[in-house]
């Protein structure tokens, strides 16, 4: 039997023009701020943070992804200035709707139930959904300047999230694996 594990998360990713634009922040932070840890995954609203499973089965886990998809409605997503995990996370701030709020504590309870999969850490503390621009690597002087000059700055992005994306991390970044249509 092979116990290869391989690592996912489970989130929401925009649509591409977003994706670009938000892509374009994160190189900011890059260039100015020597700060490109958030380069390595696309941008997106984490559901379940990372997990491992194994490789052997991920058939079995996009078919629960699948089948759990397949219940939902599309959620509108609003992306509002930029906010901070002080001192090391800048991000564009995502509006706390019901809707968003309710699939997260949906697909956390289902995927401990159906898949034994739980994140202790994310039952400890309330649901901040965001889109990191820049992260761990960010310095803490780097970090007040760069907050300095984001926490004013405004930003408005509407998008329908339609699908549930799976993403695996490859040993360098994380890449889209798989959606899964939020069809209901």
């Amino acid at each position: 039997m092979n116990s290869l594990k391989q690592r996912f998360f489970i989130a929401l990713v925009p649509p591409l023009d977003i994706e670009q634009q938000i892509t374009e922040i994160k190189l900011y932070f890059a260039e100015h701020y020597n700060s490109s840890r958030a380069l390595q995954s696309p941008p997106h609203i984490t559901l379940q943070p990372p997990f491992e499973w194994p490789a052997a089965d991920v058939p079995k886990l996009e078919e629960s992804l699948n089948t759990f998809a397949a219940k939902r409605l599309s959620i509108p997503i609003a992306l509002s200035g930029f906010a901070a995990f002080a001192p090391r996370v800048i991000y564009a701030d995502v509006v706390k709707s019901a809707q968003l709020l309710e699939i997260q504590k949906d697909l956390m309870s289902y995927i401990e139930e159906n898949l034994g999969i739980v994140d202790r850490l994310s039952q400890t503390r309330p649901f901040v959904p965001h889109m990191t621009v820049a992260f761990s690597d960010l310095t803490q002087e780097n970090f007040q300047k760069a907050w300095l000059e984001f926490q004013g700055r405004s930003l408005h992005f509407q998008f329908t999230a339609s699908t549930l994306t799976l993403l695996l991390h490859n040993g360098s970044r994380w890449n889209i694996s798989k959606h899964f249509p939020l069809s209901a």
